[in-house]
């Protein structure tokens, strides 16, 4: 970055104009801080985005991802992976408020931030009191890249060992795409079911993917 005006450099342009005013590459050039043998902080910036399809495809890389480009070491690829971690949760809500959902969307922009680009399939569920409004969050199992096993006992005694009376059951795709496979349709039929033996309301299952939901409270299945 020594070669670029000092106006053009990404600290000195962030100072003047705010952060809304960096590309990509320079937010993540101040984020890795210098570069490497091989070239300034822009040039591996640039290398990293590249290798991960841009920035929203940095934001489920792993520090074992980061490191595979030649220059970034497991300092800087913790470092990176920190600052993603914030930024996400900087979408969340304080934990300290009672959240209440209402509507499917309510659920999905909630969970979008936390779990919708995780690299492997996770499955949780949200307990939710009488009117609604989340109790905790309980993940119950976490799987591969394309698939997760869970069993309405396990999510029916995590929603009664919680005292909730509702449960809003979510996992995410890690293909990006929500669209429910079989085994979903068949696992939300089942969680169903159970629910109504336990006295415990299936309010929704959400199906996560990158930047998309789908709720089969909205297709219609619950």
């Amino acid at each position: 970055m020594k070669d670029l005006l000092l106006d053009d450099r990404p600290r000195e342009k962030l100072s003047r104009h705010g952060a809304v005013a960096l590309g990509d590459n320079e937010l993540v050039a101040l984020v890795l801080g210098h570069g490497s043998r091989r070239g300034g902080a822009l040039a591996l910036a640039n290398e990293l985005l590249a290798g991960a399809g841009g920035v929203h495809g940095l934001a489920r890389w792993t520090c074992h991802d980061l490191v595979r480009i030649a220059g970034n070491g497991r300092a800087r690829a913790a470092q990176s992976v920190a600052a993603l971690e914030l930024g996400r949760r900087t979408l969340t809500r304080p934990p300290g408020a009672r959240v209440q959902f209402l509507f499917p969307r309510d659920a999905a922009e909630y969970l979008l931030p936390r779990f919708g680009s995780r690299r492997e399939e996770q499955f949780g569920i949200m307990l939710l009191d009488q009117k609604h409004r989340l109790l905790r969050l309980a993940m119950l199992a976490m799987g591969t890249l394309d698939t997760v096993g869970v069993e309405p006992r396990d999510v029916y005694r995590e929603a009664m060992l919680g005292g909730a009376a509702a449960i809003i059951a979510f996992h995410n795709h890690p293909s990006g795409d929500p669209t429910p496979s079989p085994d979903d349709v068949e696992l939300t039929r089942r969680l169903e079911a159970a629910g109504v033996l336990m006295g415990i309301d299936l309010v929704d299952h959400v199906v996560l993917g990158d930047g998309r939901y789908c709720s089969f409270k909205e297709t219609g299945v619950l």
